[in-house]
Parts: structure tokens; C-alpha cells; sequence
């Protein structure tokens, strides 16, 4: 049995579980699912935070509180301890190699945990039930421009409202996505943005000249946005792991993903860009 510690947003749970997935079909074994963290969230939070897999197909098995404190007991005993945290941000390929019987608790932000099931992942992240009408409009317009589709994806509220999130990722700069939309632009014939944020009516106003665009202004929840994301061709990320996900769920031959060359805005915070985006996806 491997028992998954969830915490953080729908895309961080969401690399959580693509690497739980995969080790527990390496070694054959139930992977069960510890939400504890979200029970234990104080209401204050400046960004709200839910258990969110339960919208899509994954294989969901809770842990219960017995199992583990019975995986956790062994954790002071050095050569018996059961528990895996991550080291660090980058990929850590020791991981892999994690048997039966283990407690994991981190972020493991790199396609390298789980890319080898990459189909699998591709059926578990699909939505468990009937999309909203909200959802079912804005498909429509991906369909109606489907070659020339680009997501465009913008985190300002929770960067720029929050001290400890500006602190360490920062809102990316205007340039970066004027930077982004000119290099779709020498790449695809009259491109269609589809802009995603959290907050819209900043993009509005920021990107008031730009053409062929639709707003996702409509009251859609995260998990389907994301899945909209993932359903245009082209994709324009932002430095959070939830349009990274939108990109990488993303089947689509020959897309175009550009990311930030920039993930952490504090100098302070050492990384490997390398482990973090794919080697395909283009770096602005």
C-alpha cells in the first residue's frame, strides 16, 4: 500500500497523484489517498483550497486514520521509516524506486514522475460527470477554432493579493505574454486566445487591444476551466501548475506550449527549469 498526502491546489494535487499513480502500478499495489490537509484548513486562508480530484475519473481510495498512523509509527526508527518527503524541487529519481509500504508527502513537480503513463493519466483526468452549461459554450468555441485555438492563462489575483505567494512566485509581467502571443502569431494564421484568470476583469483591461479573443468570464469552476484549457490546441501558460497541467493534459499533435523562462520571482529559490518544464514546450 502507498499512502499519498494531497495538499495545495487542483494542480498540485493533481502532480501529487500522477506520481502516486504511477508508483503504485510500478509495484502493484493500492494506492489510498490522505486528505487530512484539507480538514485541517483554517478558514483565513487567503486562497481557498479544496480536495479536488473527486471531479474526475481518477482511481480514489481514502486512507483511513488508522492506516496511517500505522505507516507513520515506524518514522523515528531511521532503517524501518516509511516516510518519503520530498527533497528539494527538482526531480529526484530515487523516488522511483520506492516499494510497498510507503508515505509520501511533497510536491514532485515534474512530468518525469509519471510520464511513462501518460495515457492513463490521460483517462484519470478526464471529468467524472456531466459538464455545466457554462462549460459546454466556451467547448463550442474551442471546437469553431480548433487549429487556431491558443490558452491563454493569467494568475494576478492570489499573486498580487498575497504577500508570501508575490514573495515567492510574482505575477508575470505583461511582457512575458506580449512576448508569448508574437511568437504564436509568426506560428499559426489568425489565432484565437482564450484567456483564463483569476481574475478576468484585470485581463480586460490589460488586453483590451488584443484581437480574437473570448474571455472565460463565465462562472465556470477550476476544474473545468482547466479541462478547457486543455482542449485548445496551441497553450500559453502562466507560473502555476494549474495551467501547466491544462497544457500538459493537452493530446493535441503539434501544439505549441510556451512557458515562463522564469518559474520562482525570489531570486532566493534555487531550481532546475530542466525538470520542471518539458523539453519540448518553448521557453520565454
Amino acid at each position: 500500500m502507498l499512502i499519498l498526502k494531497l495538499k495545495g491546489g487542483l494542480g498540485n494535487q493533481i502532480f501529487q497523484y500522477a506520481l502516486g499513480r504511477n508508483l503504485s502500478l510500478k509495484n502493484n499495489t493500492d494506492l489510498k489517498l490522505d486528505i487530512s490537509w484539507f480538514k485541517n484548513l483554517k478558514p483565513t486562508k487567503v486562497t481557498a483550497r479544496e480536495y479536488g480530484l473527486k471531479y474526475f475519473n481518477i482511481k480514489e481510495d481514502f486512507a483511513t486514520e488508522e492506516e496511517i498512523r500505522k505507516i507513520k509509527r515506524f518514522s523515528r526508527i531511521p532503517l524501518l521509516s516509511k516516510i518519503k518527503n520530498e527533497r528539494g524541487r527538482d526531480f529526484d529519481s530515487s523516488v522511483l524506486s520506492l516499494k510497498k509500504n510507503v508515505y509520501l508527502e511533497g510536491y514532485w513537480q515534474s512530468e518525469k514522475y509519471f510520464k511513462d503513463i501518460k495515457n492513463i493519466l490521460y483517462k484519470d483526468f478526464s471529468l467524472k460527470d456531466k459538464p455545466t452549461k457554462n462549460f459546454n459554450e466556451f467547448e463550442e468555441k474551442i471546437k469553431n477554432s480548433l487549429d487556431n485555438s491558443v490558452s491563454i492563462h493569467i494568475r494576478h489575483g492570489d499573486y498580487s493579493q498575497n504577500p508570501k505567494e508575490n514573495k515567492r512566485h510574482t505575477a508575470l509581467p505583461i511582457k512575458y505574454y506580449g512576448n508569448a502571443i508574437k511568437y504564436i502569431k509568426t506560428k499559426i494564421q489568425n489565432p484565437v486566445f482564450f484567456v483564463f484568470s483569476d481574475d478576468i476583469k484585470w485581463c480586460k483591461e490589460n488586453f483590451k487591444n488584443l484581437e480574437n479573443v473570448y474571455f472565460v468570464d463565465k462562472n465556470i469552476p477550476d476544474y473545468e476551466e482547466l479541462i478547457l484549457m486543455s482542449k485548445c490546441k496551441n497553450n500559453i501558460i502562466a507560473n502555476s501548475s494549474f495551467s501547466w497541467w491544462g497544457a500538459w493534459l493537452n493530446q493535441k499533435a503539434n501544439k505549441i506550449v510556451i512557458a515562463p523562462q522564469k518559474w520562482f520571482g525570489n531570486p532566493d529559490i534555487k531550481y532546475n527549469m530542466d525538470d520542471r518544464i518539458p523539453e519540448e514546450w518553448i521557453k520565454i
